[in-house]
């Protein structure tokens, strides 16, 4: 039987130009926001936080926040 990746949350390690799956899925949520973001979608992470973001806004706030 087929295993389906289809609705489960992958499980990722971020790197500084992309990231690893560990475990397969097809998304992930926001760390702050708890948005659904699907992986063709991901574009923003913290790569010492290893946390994915849904939008640029969100990971700035993210990185403000985490250095001030």
């Amino acid at each position: 039987m087929l295993m389906s990746n289809r609705n489960k949350t992958a499980k990722l390690h971020y790197m500084p130009n992309g990231f690893r799956m560990l475990s397969s899925g097809d998304h992930v949520f926001c760390a702050v926001s708890g948005e659904r973001v699907a992986l063709d979608d991901l574009r923003y992470w913290s790569v010492e936080k290893q946390e994915p973001y849904a939008t640029a806004q969100i990971s700035a706030q993210a990185h403000v926040r985490g250095t001030g």
